[in-house]
């Protein structure tokens, strides 16, 4: 008996000074080289050119690399349409309504005025036709027509926008209608910077892009033409979309997007004394964005094989997000990548728990880092278990 008792205390004691698994920080992963790097400095306020306000954006990162007065509260014109179709893609992508599906115009759709289509009271065409005149035309007949159809009103519709806009941060937008006409609109205004914001937005639904930047379509069975009023489209290398506007209050107003080599650029320029001025800014400002800035993106990973202690079995996998970045022209193969692991990872942990970093540094100050992040739950080892392995271990030694 007394020798059972003192063996039952070694062991015991064997148990709770012999480690379980290696300490997580023997894990060693190797590092790719790459990343991104940019200066601290987001963005380059100018006031360089002969408008009200303009702004630069890369999309893929939101990095603003040209501001001119972007913050100021200015009617948009039809560039207001970039929300309605967000709104309008948003309630596709929902199954709220499907491509297919037919709108039927009421009288006051009909009665828009300025740019159009010319639907009738009544007239029926699919949700496809009429975003394709909206995104190619800027129909504002068409604008109000699809948003009576998700909404049940243009005014219902109109509230969902401004909800909309607060929720991206829009701090300088307040929307009375879904197509920019500002007769009457006196409150109806947004900035260059929330244009670019919910531009960036609306893109990263695709189907957008295959739309915007058609050069020239038609609806109602070929019987009624419809061509781009961006221009670029058709003359700027690159150039994807998006949206034009002008009135009389408003100036000359655009938000066009373009992409190239990786670098897809949101230029949005407002107030404008004529189209060519317009489109003329609009060209300089993404030859600089083209001219100056590279994009690299660093694969997300999952990492096996992490020891982790207190663990049934011993090791985990964590896993990592994808970084994207933009760097100043032939900086970015200056980065440097690695990862680490917090030290003595241990049991029990959830899905999602923060286990380590991999961090982007350009000689030797970070520039920016992504989560590594536990794959799944770990389980913390119970005690019949722990003294079985202790025994075994013990007798294997």
């Amino acid at each position: 008996m007394k020798f059972t008792g003192f063996l039952c205390i070694f062991l015991t004691i064997v148990i709770l000074l012999y480690p379980l698994t290696a300490s997580a920080t023997d894990y060693t992963m190797p590092t790719d080289d790459g990343a991104l790097y940019t200066s601290a400095d987001a963005s380059v306020e100018g006031n360089d050119f002969d408008c009200k306000s303009a702004i630069l954006m890369e999309a893929n990162t939101g990095r603003i690399l040209y501001t001119q007065n972007a913050d100021e509260a200015l009617p948009p014109a039809s560039v207001t349409k970039v929300m309605t179709l967000l709104l309008v893609m948003e309630a596709i992508d929902a199954g709220k309504i499907k491509l297919d599906d037919t709108v039927s115009v009421s009288e006051r759709a009909a009665s828009m005025g300025g740019s159009q289509i010319f639907l009738e009271v009544g007239e029926q065409m699919s949700v496809e036709d009429m975003l394709k005149s909206v995104i190619i035309a800027s129909a504002n007949d068409a604008a109000c027509a699809l948003a009576e159809f998700v909404c049940g009103s243009e005014a219902a519709f109109v509230e969902q926008m401004n909800l909309k806009a607060k929720s991206l941060g829009m701090n300088n937008t307040h929307f009375e209608n879904t197509n920019g006409l500002d007769d009457t609109a006196q409150g109806h205004v947004t900035s260059a910077r929330d244009i670019a914001i919910m531009s960036r937005e609306l893109i990263k639904h695709k189907k957008i892009l295959e739309y915007s930047s058609i050069w020239m379509d038609t609806v109602r069975n070929g019987a009624f033409g419809l061509t781009n009023t961006n221009r670029l489209v058709r003359y700027y290398q690159g150039c994807t979309g998006l949206k034009t506007g002008s009135t009389d209050k408003a100036g000359f107003c655009i938000s066009a997007t373009a992409e190239r080599g990786g670098v897809s650029l949101i230029c949005v320029v407002m107030g404008a004394a004529t189209r060519d001025i317009r489109n003329n800014i609009a060209t300089s400002l993404l030859d600089r964005g083209f001219a100056n800035f590279e994009v690299y993106s660093a694969e997300g990973k999952t990492l096996s094989d992490i020891p982790v202690l207190g663990s049934p079995d011993r090791y985990m996998t964590g896993e990592y997000s994808a970084f994207t970045y933009l760097a100043d022209k032939g900086t970015s193969s200056k980065i440097q990548q690695k990862v680490t692991l917090n030290e003595n990872i241990s049991a029990p942990i959830s899905k999602g728990d923060v286990i380590g970093r991999v961090s982007y540094t350009l000689d030797g100050k970070e520039v920016g880092h992504v989560d590594i992040t536990a794959a799944a739950d770990v389980q913390r080892i119970d005690y019949f278990t722990l003294l079985l392995r202790g025994i075994s271990r013990f007798f294997m030694k």
